[in-house]
């Protein structure tokens, strides 16, 4: 993608004029870059108390030809290749910079889909906001998708911009028109949707808003478009039932019916989820949308097969208490000779995955699209683990590597059941041919080795954790320095 941005790039910033978008890789070599700056619902990200009087906008990238545009070959450039470009599956990833959407990107461009990544870059401002960084140094989504281009001669389109700005979306829908849409787009952390207030309502504002544009733009631009959208297994809780794939035939007062199961959200996050579900099944009834919610379970690991490919397409590996999940965390926690921190009591089990599965679910899904009208759930995770048992693999795998690994049990900041039952059904992405990467001594090792090799990036203050589900208040929290 746009080398050619490079040679010749002029930038001209408008505040309140209309995002419009234009993937970023048409960029012919004499184009000039033009920036507009639009006010829009991002415009409610939370912001650190000394930062108020700035304001966000929503950044969209536009190209203005200066001369005849380059004409875009796929492949050899052969007019063989140029018709099955033309034949390709064209699928957005929304949220396409981030741990699960980069990976996938990358995956399904390697399947040979035709690939746009729309993504407005906040999860990057997160991190400057909370004093984060990622254990592993991540290039910027240019230089991702340029060197992507240079390794494999695949392009990946590029729409910077707020899916909660409409306008925004509807120019990246009629510009790209995909057949599929992977829905990542959203706060994905439930500790940073409990900080305060304004993170609260941030979360819920992105996540149900922007996937109610998305809604919104398939049944204008692409009706026929399949949404694969990323939901969550904490939408179920822990009931004590056997937890089934989204939908539970009960038997009442003689009646019987199959109905949604029970959802039983544990932060704010997890409620935008459901809401998510909610608002997703209803279109398909009554717009006749296809949908599959992917409930994932909690993912580990950092590699696939492309993003190890180059060090600038290496992915985040996040292993702070507000965005770090749990076998990342302690594998870092390891690597740094930090005890292993385990919420409470650690009886909390929960479905696991590899990164690795990740991008292999929702390549299944899309080459499985759903019916018209119809909403369908996948559990998506291959294994159950408990914190402690997890905790307990972790020091196993580390005392073979010489480490001297040990656990304490912590003050859970969360609102939660630390000793349960869980058994969760996932049997449809097994169905449609999911060969899973389950947890195994050589994965443990290899994630173990590569936090050690990144330990010196490891900033210990961000270890322990700092939000608490019951502390929550209305006023702003900034995180200290």
């Amino acid at each position: 993608m746009a080398h050619a941005v490079l040679v010749s790039c002029s930038l001209n910033i408008s505040s309140g004029s209309r995002s419009y978008s234009k993937p970023l890789n048409h960029l012919a070599p004499s184009s000039s870059l033009s920036l507009h700056v639009s006010r829009s619902p991002f415009g409610r990200v939370p912001l650190e108390a000394n930062d108020r009087s700035q304001k966000c906008r929503t950044i969209s990238a536009t190209a203005v030809s200066t001369g005849q545009e380059a004409r875009v070959q796929p492949g050899s450039g052969s007019d063989h290749a140029s018709n099955e470009a033309s034949a390709r599956k064209k699928v957005m990833v929304i949220g396409g910079d981030g741990y699960c959407g980069w990976a996938t990107s990358l995956h399904l461009s390697n399947k040979n889909y035709e690939v746009a990544v729309v993504d407005n870059l906040v999860r990057r401002l997160f991190d400057h906001q909370l004093g984060l960084d990622s254990l592993t140094p991540i290039a910027s989504i240019h230089n991702r998708i340029r060197r992507w281009k240079s390794l494999t001669g695949k392009d990946i389109q590029l729409y910077v911009g707020d899916i909660c700005d409409f306008d925004f979306l509807s120019e990246a829908f009629k510009s790209f028109q995909p057949d599929a849409v992977v829905h990542f787009g959203e706060q994905r952390s439930a500790p940073y949707s409990m900080i305060d207030r304004s993170r609260a309502v941030f979360t819920q504002h992105n996540n149900v808003i922007g996937t109610l544009n998305v809604l919104f733009a398939i049944k204008e631009f692409g009706e026929d478009c399949h949404l694969v959208k990323l939901g969550t297994m904490g939408e179920y809780g822990t009931p004590n039932i056997d937890i089934e794939e989204g939908f539970i035939t009960i038997t009442h007062n003689g009646r019987t019916d199959t109905l949604p199961y029970p959802k039983q959200a544990s932060s704010f996050y997890h409620l935008s989820k459901v809401h998510d579900s909610h608002n997703i099944a209803f279109t398909c009834k009554a717009w006749g949308i296809r949908a599959t919610d992917l409930n994932q379970g909690v993912v580990y690991g950092v590699r696939t097969d492309e993003t190890a490919m180059h060090e600038e397409l290496c992915n985040r590996l996040d292993y702070d208490a507000v965005f770090g999940t749990a076998l990342n965390r302690f594998c870092v926690q390891a690597a740094v000779d930090h005890p292993l921190t385990v919420y409470g009591k650690g009886g909390q089990t929960r479905g696991y995955l590899d990164i690795r599965d990740t991008v292999q679910c929702v390549e299944l899904a899309i080459a499985n699209p759903a019916q018209r009208g119809e909403f369908r759930v996948f559990n998506q995770f291959t294994e159950q683990f408990s914190v402690n048992e997890l905790a307990a693999l972790v020091t196993k795998a580390g005392k073979k590597l010489g480490l001297d690994v040990k656990t304490v049990s912590v003050p859970n900041p969360r609102v939660e059941a630390e000793e349960h039952y869980y058994n969760a059904k996932h049997t449809k992405l097994a169905e449609l041919g999911l060969k899973p990467h389950l947890l195994s001594d050589s994965l443990l090792d290899s994630l173990l080795n590569f936090a050690i090799q990144y330990k010196d990036r490891v900033d210990s203050k961000q270890i322990m954790p700092s939000v608490s589900w019951r502390k929550i208040g209305a006023k702003p929290k900034t995180v200290p320095a």
